[in-house]
């Protein structure tokens, strides 16, 4: 399989097929990160394709000082400030998109629930602090990777993790103890 830096080579020689296999690696994840800072559906599948077609109308002056995945994720968090700024904030809806369907009914009225939770307090985050926690423990990336999306040294991913850790605590707790 080839990396994702040598597909954009490809991509900027022109070759269709090598940006459709970055398109079908990626998209997934674009939506999801989208989504998760958004909230809404339609603008998030607004935004995984803007991102791709950035993508391909820079592939001619990309230079793979980071990984491809990471400066795929700054364009989309990019853009996803962006229309914030345009449009009025909401809370994120459901933040686990793949639900299974095997669980009892009373079950599913209590992850509905926890998700619920998870989701409002999340959503009462600070920006930043949201954009970390989300691409930490939902993208899985690491701090240095989290640092190049986000445009913040490594030192200023910890301090926000740190906060949205404590902020989503606090949040979380006085809804089990209320």
């Amino acid at each position: 399989m080839r990396s994702d830096e040598a597909l954009m080579s490809d991509v900027a020689r022109g070759d269709w097929a090598a940006f459709e296999q970055l398109v079908s690696r990626h998209q997934g994840s674009v939506w999801n990160v989208a989504f998760r800072l958004l909230g809404d559906a339609h603008q998030a599948e607004d935004i995984a394709q803007e991102a791709f077609l950035r993508i391909l109308r820079a592939a001619p002056r990309y230079r793979p000082t980071a990984s491809f995945r990471t400066y795929l994720y700054r364009i989309a968090t990019r853009l996803c400030r962006d229309q914030r700024r345009r449009s009025s904030p909401s809370l994120c809806p459901d933040l686990d998109t793949q639900q299974g369907t095997t669980a009892a009914p009373e079950d599913l009225v209590a992850d509905d629930q926890t998700r619920a939770a998870v989701r409002a307090a999340l959503a009462s985050l600070p920006v930043k602090q949201r954009e970390a926690v989300i691409l930490r423990y939902y993208e899985s990336l690491r701090y240095d990777e989290i640092s190049q999306v986000m445009g913040v040294s490594p030192k200023a991913i910890e301090r926000l993790l740190t906060r949205g850790r404590a902020g989503l605590a606090k949040r979380l707790s006085k809804l089990v103890e209320g």
